[in-house]
């Protein structure tokens, strides 16, 4: 009987200290603690982007000790009106006093309270909450970390993963039934395909393109298909690690740098990101950016009128 329990207790031990060493990709932690970083925006203007970015720098995406046994995300020292649990770690100096939080969402929250109280991030806020790379600068220059190219590495982050996505207030893993449900609306039955029948490529565009069955996965796509999974990715304008929705669209090419012929504008509906769009005419996104003078990640207002081939004549 000892010896029962003796194992069962080993047994515990060993896995969960295989559970516990398991490190998380970058992917990974972006869609786990995507949406505090949204809700900590809405409440404070603060960027998800920036806040994401940030998180993964300064917590190496959630697998630094500091993260992991303190919680704290942000890298954020204990300074003097800290009055909370503390934690000595090796960082500039030997023994620096740090945060530590009772859960990863208090150090979301802190991080916000810590850039609001301190006079040395007020410019930052005048700031839109959109205009990731003036955040990132002002963070340098503000001297949040010591780094010199700290602001590089945040805007690095942020593009190579998409994150400017999440400023519209949309999570990666709803922006696939926001697209279905708007190209459900559109009433084309193109858009309409079975998922569950046998596979079909539909021209859109131009462009070879699927729709998504329960289960599918890019890798599962990309072996279908002879493909690499980055290409379904990039064709996409997915960040890695996304996984795609049921009925959801996917191209299987890149997509162009204008819409057909029939279709030179787009009026932007409630609810519709530049994706969202970029995605239902099979167009590259920034060319669709660029097109209409907007910045990388800015979102188009309700009612506004996109050019879907070219840029509108100025007025003379």
């Amino acid at each position: 009987m000892v010896k029962k329990v003796l194992f069962i207790v080993i047994f515990s031990l060993f896995s969960s200290s295989i559970i516990y060493s398991k490190k998380l990709t970058r992917a990974e932690y972006i869609l786990k603690y995507q949406n505090l970083a949204i809700r900590e925006m809405n409440r404070s203007g603060i960027p998800a982007s920036i806040k994401m970015a940030q998180a993964c720098l300064e917590s190496g995406d959630g697998n630094s000790e500091l993260a992991r046994k303190s919680n704290n995300h942000f890298g954020i020292k204990c300074k003097s009106n800290w009055s909370g649990p503390k934690v000595y770690f090796d960082d500039d100096e030997k023994d620096e006093c740090f945060r530590k939080y009772r859960s990863v969402e208090a150090s979301y929250v802190d991080h916000t309270r810590f850039l609001q109280k301190n006079y040395r991030y007020a410019q930052l806020f005048t700031y839109k909450p959109n205009d990731y790379k003036k955040w990132a600068k002002g963070l340098k220059k503000a001297g949040y970390a010591t780094a010199h190219n700290y602001d590089k590495r945040l805007i690095k982050i942020i593009e190579d993963h998409q994150l400017y996505l999440l400023d519209d207030k949309i999570a990666f893993d709803e922006l696939a039934s926001f697209e279905q449900k708007r190209m459900k609306n559109k009433g084309s039955s193109e858009m309409l395909i079975n998922p569950y029948q046998a596979r079909k490529v539909v021209r859109r565009n131009g462009l070879k393109s699927i729709v998504v069955r329960n289960g599918d996965s890019f890798e599962l796509i990309a072996q279908e298909f002879g493909m690499e999974d980055w290409e379904i990715y990039t064709f996409n304008d997915y960040p890695k690690g996304y996984q795609p929705q049921p009925n959801e669209i996917l191209y299987l090419q890149p997509k162009k740098l204008r819409a057909t012929k029939s279709n030179l504008t787009h009026v932007v509906k409630e609810g519709e990101s530049m994706h969202m769009i970029s995605q239902m005419y099979g167009i590259k996104m920034r060319p669709l950016y660029k097109r209409n003078g907007l910045k990388l990640g800015e979102q188009a207002h309700v009612g506004q009128k996109l050019n879907l081939r070219k840029r509108a004549k100025k007025a003379s």
